[in-house]
């Protein structure tokens, strides 16, 4: 298995969130070489501040967790992320507009973020819990055609997280074209190690620190 902090996202987007914390998460990703940080757009001037040193990477939501706001405003969001130090976007669909049928808003919604970003990766979470198998292929899909980096699980708010079985599906659908992000409920080493089997290349949780210390104690890497 190769080394998990490799695949971790270190995840704190509660709306708690305080700066401190924020001070805090930062340093374990340094001190455990995660692959990034993500945090509420607010967060990443400070973030990119301290992190400006390293490998560690700053990854910003948007449109976070509902994924109702109207394109303009996610794309301001995007745009205003990346101006200020994000170098990846993980932003929500418009869940009821997937629902609704109507492709060409979700599949704009999408595009106007990822041109927004200015070719910086950006992440497409569809909120798997609330979907029908049906629901979750077309957003894979839309998420291809708009040309997007990653399809994501989900944002950890929705009600549910990260299953096995979706990540096999997402992977099926776009193939080599996008990534897979697995995130919600990503909590322990035997979870976390499924996800990347299953096909995840990232995974977005609040215990990475805790998962890199249980595989160097099982030997893992």
């Amino acid at each position: 298995m190769k080394n998990l902090a490799s695949y971790i996202d270190h995840t704190i987007l509660k709306p708690e969130t305080t700066e401190p914390q924020v001070r805090q998460i930062c340093q374990e990703a340094l001190d455990n070489k995660f692959f990034s940080v993500c945090v509420n757009t607010s967060f990443v001037p400070m973030c990119k501040t301290l992190l400006k040193s390293s490998q560690v990477k700053v990854c910003a939501v948007v449109g976070f967790p509902l994924g109702a706001m109207s394109t303009p405003a996610k794309a301001y969001e995007a745009k205003w992320a990346v101006e200020n130090g994000a170098d990846e976007i993980d932003m929500v669909i418009q869940i009821g507009e997937l629902k609704n049928k109507n492709y060409d808003y979700v599949r704009e919604d999408i595009r106007k973020v990822v041109e927004a970003a200015q070719g910086r990766t950006v992440k497409v979470i569809i909120e798997t819990s609330l979907l029908t198998q049906e629901e979750k292929i077309k957003a894979c899909e839309l998420s291809k055609e708009a040309k997007a980096h990653f399809v994501k699980t989900s944002t950890g708010f929705g009600g549910g997280g990260a299953t096995v079985e979706d990540v096999k599906l997402m992977k099926s659908v776009v193939g080599d074209a996008l990534q897979v992000k697995a995130s919600g409920g990503v909590r322990d080493q035997a979870t976390a190690e499924a996800m990347i089997a299953a096909g995840a290349t990232r995974l977005g949780t609040s215990s990475g620190v805790q998962l890199v210390k249980n595989q160097a104690i099982t030997g893992g890497y």
